[in-house]
């Protein structure tokens, strides 16, 4: 069992992220942190206690975090998540409510109590993270791995240069990437090929219960077709964790663009360092087919457990 602390901003990615952890069973999910991002705070929490109720993720504790950025103005994606962050997709009200305490003390309290043995997957902002650095500099020996979905070496998405968890929270980013640990980098240049076709479509319309998460989800995005359609960002950290197999990855220096103009949250990759003196690991490709394997196969597995 590999024991994942998921902090994030649900997000229709992160719907399918949380899910893919759902349906593995050799994860243990040990926590669900919330930030600002996708949508405001609020939101994020409500749609997190709603998706672990969902999807019967037992008494996984949900604890909201940093409703913005450290510094800057706040930026949202209600134009690509929609107005509740879940798109089209309507989830039943979650009988149990959010953790005491705050985002930031969990991620620090959990990851000492169980030094080397976590793995934190950040699928929003980094916010939460980097205040968590910034309290405790020992999260950075006491996590086992940091993997993230954010970033890119080659294009943005909220603008041309910069990604939108970068861009959200650029300072924050900043402070992870200089923090001292490899930042495992899942950033657009491999989450783009992770596109639902109609063939990935129709292997999730049977699911049951739980196609009433993964077929409008999915389809929310863009026009699935043939060859390809929306991308689900932020299961590519989980699947990454799952199997690291699947991505190619290459040891790299990531610094963060704070004061640019128009390169704002542009992650500024250099391959050119050698293994030691680098701060990520940055994928650079996928194996589409087996990732696809990999994330229907958790979901079929759920879906005959919800029903």
């Amino acid at each position: 069992m590999k024991k994942v602390l998921i902090d994030c901003d649900p997000g229709i990615d992160d719907a399918l992220a949380l899910a893919l952890a759902a349906g593995s069973p050799s994860l243990d999910v040990v926590g669900i942190t919330t930030v600002g991002g996708n949508v405001d705070l609020s939101l994020t929490t409500a749609n997190a206690l709603a998706l672990r109720e969902f999807l019967e993720m037992g008494n996984v504790p949900v604890t909201p975090g940093s409703a913005g950025a450290l510094l800057r103005e706040t930026v949202r994606a209600t134009r690509v998540h929609g107005t509740t962050g879940l798109g089209g997709v309507v989830l039943p009200t979650p009988q149990l409510g959010p953790s005491d305490g705050h985002a930031v003390d969990f991620i620090v309290d959990t990851l000492k109590a169980a030094p080397g043995e976590i793995t934190l997957v950040a699928v929003g902002p980094l916010t939460n993270i980097a205040l968590a650095v910034r309290r405790e500099p020992r999260v950075v020996e006491w996590a086992r791995e940091l993997v993230i979905m954010g970033g890119s070496f080659t294009r943005g998405n909220h603008n041309p240069a910069a990604e939108f968890n970068m861009l959200a929270d650029p300072e924050a980013a900043a402070i992870v990437f200089g923090a001292g640990w490899t930042v495992r980098m899942l950033g657009l240049d491999v989450t783009l090929s992770a596109t639902v076709t109609s063939d990935v479509l129709d292997r999730m319309r049977p699911l049951g219960k739980l196609a009433e998460l993964l077929v409008p989800a999915a389809q929310f995005y863009g026009v699935v077709t043939a060859d390809g359609g929306p991308a689900i960002h932020d299961a590519c950290a989980v699947a990454y964790v799952l199997d690291p197999s699947l991505f190619t990855c290459v040891p790299a220096t990531v610094n963060v663009e704070t004061a640019g103009l128009y390169t704002r949250g542009m992650t500024v990759t250099d391959f050119k360092v050698s293994e030691q003196d680098s701060n990520a690991l940055v994928a650079t490709s996928i194996d589409v087919k087996g990732f696809w394997e990999l994330v229907l196969g958790a979901y079929e597995r759920l879906a005959g457990r919800l029903g």
